[in-house]
C-alpha cells in the first residue's frame, strides 16, 4: 500500500457528496428521534469523531436541539489489550441517545467494543451512524445511519479523510 494515491482515480465520495450525505443522515436521525431534546455524539477516534463533528453542525442546523460532543480512543487492532478512553470522562449517560459514529462500518469489530462503555449505564437507546458501510460485518453490528452502502472485496479498503484540505474526500485503495 505504499503507493496509494487519492485522485479522482479512486475518490468514491467528493467533498460536497460527503456533505450532502452527512445531511441526509442529520435529518434521519432527528427524524427519528423528534421526541429527544439531546443526543450524544461520540466519535471514534480519529475519523468517527471528526464525522461526529460534521454531523453536529447539520443537526444544529435543521433542529434546536441539545447535541453533547463525545470522543472515544480504544486499539482498534486489539481493544482488549488497552482500555476504552472516553473524553469527557464525566458524561451523564442516563437515560440519553447515545450515537456512536465511525467513518467505515467493516467487521463491527471497533463498534461492538466502543459499545461497552456506553452499557455500563442505563441509556435510553445507542444507535450508530457511520458514513460508509463495507458490509463484511462479523459482529451483530448493524448501521442505524448510513451515507453509502457499498459492496466491496476483503482486500480491497476505504480511506475517508475529513479533515480540511484538497484531499477530503472517500477513497477505495
Amino acid at each position: 500500500m505504499a503507493d496509494i494515491t487519492f485522485d479522482e482515480s479512486n475518490r468514491i465520495l467528493d467533498r460536497n457528496q460527503i456533505m450532502q450525505k452527512i445531511k441526509r443522515m442529520a435529518y434521519e436521525l432527528y427524524e427519528n428521534n423528534f421526541q429527544e431534546t439531546d443526543f450524544l455524539l461520540a466519535g471514534i477516534q480519529e475519523n468517527g469523531f471528526l464525522l461526529a463533528q460534521l454531523l453536529e453542525k447539520e443537526l444544529k442546523q435543521i433542529a434546536a436541539v441539545q447535541v453533547e460532543l463525545a470522543s472515544i480512543s480504544l486499539d482498534k487492532i486489539h481493544p482488549l489489550d488497552h482500555s476504552i478512553v472516553v473524553e469527557p470522562n464525566n458524561l451523564n449517560l442516563a437515560h440519553r441517545v447515545v450515537i456512536l459514529v465511525d467513518d467505515v462500518l467493516n467487521t463491527g469489530k471497533t463498534l461492538a467494543y466502543s459499545m461497552q462503555f456506553f452499557l455500563k449505564t442505563e441509556v435510553k437507546k445507542i444507535e450508530t451512524a457511520t458514513l460508509i458501510n463495507r458490509h463484511h460485518t462479523l459482529y451483530p453490528i448493524n448501521a442505524t445511519y448510513t451515507g453509502l452502502s457499498l459492496s466491496t472485496t476483503l482486500p480491497e479498503h476505504i480511506r475517508v479523510i475529513l479533515a480540511e484540505g484538497e484531499r477530503f474526500g472517500a477513497y477505495l485503495i
